[in-house]
């Protein structure tokens, strides 16, 4: 029994063909945003991978931008198809191509389906791309006369400004390293050199953060350094001081910024397999309306269009068991060896004459 069976008139073909053809045009603009979707994702990405560790993490605006070529590609020749399909005698010259088509762009499908997936998993690497890569930007901030990371300190000034954040969990993290280069530290200064000589690594750590973690609606001047010592300031009382420095740190940031674009991107991904899928479910319903006709012989003929011919675990079986054969005959070619004529038999050649027929036998002597 054909899965979903509709009848369809010579005029309810003509209006199908010709909304099909419109609906490839709209999708070949599909195609575009998906294309510019990805280019979108990509250029983001690029503005921070010095933020970033060495991952491949642009495998999802790749993909964006790959499908997004081939599906103006696959729906410009689907608009062609359509726009033929008007004249039943149009549809002989796509006969043979409409069901490899329709394959074809079934799987392409998938493929979109996937991308949209991959916009909403790709969370967890990009975090740890984000956490590895903040990590080597801080811990290079210094580096102000080195070739390769003099630029780093500039960028994380600007992404702390920017994203209105600190460190890479939080502005604690800028305890933890040496943040300033020893060409502006004077070695004579007992506080300096106590330090330098209380550290096993020979490091200048401190409870400071660079300006660019300051907290521009705070009240009060940003207290940069000393922020752990009360003492050190006037009125403060560095556990409730949460608008002196910005608390969020710059991973979390920069993972909720990329985050709600990625699923903003997978969002209008879905929709535009949905619409692929639904257009290429009328394709379907016009190529078996029309083939119905030729088998009909009168192009003015009512015909029936389907899905599937048959139900789907009809098709599913037909289509395991064309699966099957086919593997069993790979394995007896594989048996034999690839040799067509082992299993012919052979006759010796001394038993034959030069004309291939059997020699008469030669007289007995008396």
């Amino acid at each position: 029994m054909a899965v979903w069976r509709v009848k369809f008139t010579k005029t309810k073909r003509d209006k199908l063909a010709q909304v099909l053809w419109i609906l490839n045009w709209f999708s070949v603009l599909t195609g575009a945003i998906l294309f510019s979707l990805g280019i979108f994702l990509k250029v983001e990405l690029n503005k921070q991978e010095e933020m970033m560790a060495d991952r491949d993490i642009h495998y999802v605006p790749n993909m964006l931008i790959a499908v997004g070529l081939i599906a103006c590609a696959i729906n410009f020749l689907g608009g062609k198809i359509c726009y033929d399909c008007v004249d039943t005698n149009k549809f002989l010259r796509w006969k043979l191509i409409m069901l490899p088509y329709i394959i074809f762009t079934f799987f392409f499908t998938f493929c979109v389906l996937v991308g949209a997936l991959m916009c909403y998993t790709m969370r967890g690497e990009l975090e740890e791309s984000l956490n590895l890569g903040l990590t080597q930007a801080m811990k290079f901030y210094k580096d102000t006369d080195t070739p390769g990371r003099c630029f780093l300190k500039r960028t994380v000034d600007i992404l702390q400004i920017e994203f209105q954040c600190c460190g890479n969990n939080g502005y604690k993290d800028w305890f933890q390293i040496q943040w300033i280069s020893n060409r502006y530290l004077d070695m004579t200064h007992k506080d300096v050199a106590d330090r330098l000589r209380s550290n096993v690594e020979g490091k200048y750590l401190m409870d400071g953060v660079p300006f660019s973690c300051c907290n521009i609606d705070s009240p009060r001047p940003c207290i940069q350094q000393q922020i752990t010592n009360n003492s050190a300031h006037f009125n403060y009382e560095h556990q409730t001081e949460e608008l002196n420095l910005r608390m969020k740190g710059c991973r979390q940031a920069l993972l909720d910024y990329f985050t709600h674009i990625m699923q903003s991107i997978g969002l209008t991904v879905l929709i535009i397999w949905l619409f692929e899928l639904s257009v290429l479910t009328g394709v379907r319903f016009l190529q078996t309306s029309l083939e119905n006709v030729l088998k009909q012989g009168d192009p003015d003929s009512e015909s029936d269009g389907w899905l599937l011919e048959n139900s789907f675990m009809e098709t599913a079986r037909t289509n395991l068991n064309i699966i099957k054969s086919l593997g069993k005959s790979n394995q007896i070619d594989d048996g034999n060896n690839g040799d067509p004529n082992i299993n012919v038999p052979s006759t010796s050649i001394a038993n034959y004459g030069p004309d291939n027929v059997p020699p008469k036998e030669a007289p007995e002597a008396s």
